[in-house]
């Protein structure tokens, strides 16, 4: 095993620090085998089989491509979830975990019923579906690539969620909608001008139409969400918000343009603005 460690350092030494060489190793061997670090120490001398050592070769060679390690294991854990993910959908970030973790911490009483709008993977219905037992946990997107990649995850991580597709931007013109206690959505929010500060495998890889909103109308998904709320949300229910740290100022204004109160905007652990919470 320590011949595999020193072959991926040898591979992607220059391309990546060293401090995420190790953490692709480190996932590069529990997808293959279930190691947790302490089994990377303690049964450090044994020998991968042919067909392991092929599979780490190809993704050694997809890494050096710049292709997303988590698109080449094809999963990801979130919380509590171990989840599927493809191009189709976007990598759950950490901010979006603590999200969910805050609307978790803020709960009194698990919520009857919750939607999460662009679910995309469907890591926020489904961490909150695990949080909360007995809600009725929904999620709806436009794509249905990234629809099927949420009902797989549904149904490895129970009790699972139901998920639906329907558009953000056209909801007046979908007939299902219910009556909803906690609506959640990490929406597109980052702008075009802004791709020159991203990384160039988010930009390559990743699902631009989850990604990017146009300059002139950053807030696009917001107001649509903000509009869906006041009609959808049920009295003193609550709406969550992941947002762009440079729109914080102008979200929370929208949101009591809408009649929302208690609107709260929330700092990731990053310091950055990131969260927005309102009751309507």
């Amino acid at each position: 095993m320590q011949a595999t460690i020193q072959f991926l350092r040898e591979e992607l030494q220059g391309l990546y620090p060293e401090t995420e060489i190790r953490e692709f190793t480190r996932m590069i061997l529990h997808a293959l085998r279930g190691w947790t670090l302490t089994d990377m120490v303690l049964r450090g001398e044994e020998l991968l089989t042919p067909g392991e050592a092929t599979r780490t070769r190809e993704i050694a060679a997809r890494l050096k491509n710049r292709e997303p390690i988590q698109y080449i294991l094809g999963e990801v854990p979130f919380g509590e979830l171990t989840l599927k993910v493809t191009p189709a959908v976007l990598i759950p970030r950490p901010e979006t975990e603590e999200l969910t973790a805050w609307i978790i911490s803020t709960r009194e009483a698990p919520p009857a019923s919750l939607l999460d709008m662009g679910t995309g993977s469907g890591c926020i219905a489904l961490a909150l579906a695990r949080a909360f037992p007995g809600c009725e946990a929904k999620g709806c997107d436009l794509s249905e690539e990234a629809l099927a990649v949420a009902r797989a995850n549904a149904l490895a991580n129970p009790p699972g969620a139901r998920f639906f597709k329907a558009d953000i931007l056209d909801w007046q013109n979908f007939a299902g909608w219910e009556t909803t206690e906690l609506i959640v959505s990490n929406p597109p929010y980052v702008t075009h001008s802004e791709k020159t500060e991203m990384e160039a495998h988010v930009l390559e890889y990743e699902p631009a139409t989850a990604l990017f909103v146009p300059d002139e109308n950053p807030l696009l998904y917001y107001r649509s969400i903000a509009a869906f709320a006041r009609q959808w949300l049920s009295p003193a229910g609550e709406l969550f918000l992941e947002i762009n740290r440079r729109f914080g100022g102008e979200i929370t204004s929208l949101l009591h343009g809408y009649g929302f109160h208690r609107v709260e905007l929330r700092r990731d652990l990053s310091g950055n603005p990131r969260m927005v919470r309102a009751q309507r």
